[in-house]
């Protein structure tokens, strides 16, 4: 996996764009585009930011890649994705938080479960333009801080979010509960709305 690592590190900002497309099509790379991202900006400071960007791309890309598989094959692929308790946890999630449940996953710098969630969003009909909108908005922050931070801190940048764990779990928190109480109160206005 190393060599692999330091094959596609040596293709510069397009391994970083290839990376980030397989992985959010499905191909299980966990922390692979973090980690890679970090390196490249780090080895190549000034297109550190064209990185991000190409990250963000290719990782729409993949997610949109998923996102069709499950939209049109998907009840299989989401049976699989979500068998067992946690699974289950997913798809009461997603029943419950809709795209919240895409965009946290996508915005954290903290590994979190993403691809059971794109699934549903295919099987469940949410919208393509909706989708790749949350995807945006979690990806770009995310991947323009790597960028910057491997920028300024280099390979350490990662350890650095590790240590740095908690103040980052908390800030996802408050993201969390900040969009779910804005949700709770649109759709009860919603609701209001439309028994008036």
């Amino acid at each position: 996996m190393k060599a692999l690592f330091a094959n596609i590190a040596a293709l510069g900002p397009l391994g970083v764009f290839l990376i980030a497309l397989l992985d959010s099509a499905g191909i299980p790379l966990p922390g692979g585009v973090d980690f890679l991202l970090v390196v490249v900006a780090n080895r190549a400071p000034a297109a550190g930011y064209f990185c991000a960007a190409l990250a963000t791309v290719g990782s729409l890309i993949g997610s949109l890649i998923l996102f069709q598989i499950a939209r049109f094959g998907g009840q299989r692929y989401l049976d699989q994705e979500t068998e067992g308790e946690r699974g289950q946890r997913f798809r009461r999630w997603f029943n419950l938080y809709g795209l919240l449940t895409v965009f946290i996953p996508s915005v954290s710098v903290i590994p979190m479960p993403l691809k059971a969630f794109v699934a549903c969003a295919g099987v469940f009909g949410i919208r393509p333009g909706p989708f790749a909108l949350t995807i945006l908005l979690g990806r770009i922050p995310r991947y323009f801080f790597l960028a910057w931070l491997g920028q300024e801190m280099g390979e350490n940048s990662l350890g650095w979010i590790k240590t740095h764990y908690l103040p980052f779990a908390l800030g996802l928190a408050t993201l969390a509960l900040a969009l779910y109480l804005y949700t709770r109160f649109a759709n009860s206005h919603t609701q209001l709305t439309a028994t008036e």
